[in-house]
């Protein structure tokens, strides 16, 4: 429908007749994503994905309230998702308000015992408000940390040789929690809290956290919501980003140098997951409403995907 046809009939101008072929073009064009969304569903029902919520669509209510949509879309037509959460500016928002100021060392937070309870605390808040927007959708959803079950135990981990804390790195995932939960129709809203061997409390990077339990359950998809757009051939063009990478090539990109700052270590844990088993990683920008839709299910996807080298090339087929 070209532009000044639409001009005229929103304008009170354009007749009986052509408003109500606009009707019907639009409910047609509607039609046609559900046409294309088809393949997907049919492809990925009764799959596992495994999303990673963090990033602006945390903290701006209206984004939160299109990601938890979004999943509750994906457990109504087939999926079976597991959102794990992360809460960073909400938690150095509540050491401040203590006196104390957040200090980081390598990107990982400074975790006293002090700041290990406020982080448990704030993501205990954040984990059940997120279970309460997914039950007034009339999805079923519980909140547990990795505490829960022991579906995750840790070791200490250093940052550089550094002893920074009550910080840890996931060594054992038990899934049975989760399994169980999905079995009977939850989804598992998980926060990355876990048990090292003497049952002590840990802070766990929510990217790592993801990565190993996507790879526990042996999910078919793990989404990272961040507030990056994906993966740039030059970071200093965003007319270079890139739809899909094979493993090979994501591993490339970084030992070319093209990968730097936050997303290193972003697209290392992509690798990790795929190398571990799960068939396609997407980096997708959280504050684009309906990302994980517009990714999952239309054929040219809105970030970067990076797959198996068992996996073709799923985008741009025709």
């Amino acid at each position: 429908m070209g532009q000044a046809r639409r001009q005229r009939l929103f304008s009170g101008v354009g007749s009986e007749m052509e408003e109500k072929e606009m009707g019907m073009e639009l409910w047609q064009e509607k039609a046609a994503v559900l046409i294309e969304a088809l393949p997907y569903i049919r492809r990925f029902s009764g799959k596992v994905i495994v999303v990673k919520y963090g990033g602006s669509a945390m903290v701006d209510a209206h984004l939160q309230q299109q990601v938890i949509t979004d999943v509750a879309l994906l457990k109504l037509v087939g999926f079976k998702p597991i959102i794990v959460h992360g809460g960073g500016k909400e938690i150095s928002k509540w050491v401040k308000k203590t006196g104390k100021e957040s200090t980081f060392v390598n990107g990982l937070r400074v975790t006293d015992a002090e700041t290990m309870e406020i982080a448990e605390m704030v993501l205990g808040k954040i984990n059940k408000g997120l279970v309460q927007m997914m039950e007034s959708l009339g999805v079923k959803a519980v909140g547990i940390s990795g505490k829960d079950g022991g579906t995750l135990r840790v070791n200490k981990k250093l940052s550089g040789g550094q002893d920074i804390g009550f910080v840890g790195e996931v060594k054992e995932l038990h899934p049975e929690l989760l399994q169980t939960l999905m079995d009977d129709g939850f989804i598992p809203v998980i926060c990355p809290i876990g048990l090292d061997d003497s049952y002590q409390t840990y802070n766990i990077n929510a990217d790592d956290a993801a990565c190993a339990i996507a790879t526990a359950v042996g999910a078919e998809k793990l989404a990272f919501l961040t507030d990056i757009e994906g993966v740039y051939r030059d970071p200093m063009d965003p007319d270079t980003l890139i739809s899909e990478l094979t493993l090979g090539e994501a591993k490339e990109l970084i030992q070319n140098g093209n990968i730097g700052g936050g997303m290193l270590p972003k697209l290392q844990n992509c690798i990790d997951a795929v190398e571990s088993g799960v068939s396609r990683v997407h980096i997708l920008d959280g504050r684009i409403e309906h990302c994980l839709l517009l990714e999952f299910f239309t054929n040219k996807g809105i970030g970067t995907a990076i797959l198996s080298s068992q996996e073709g090339k799923y985008y741009h087929e025709d």
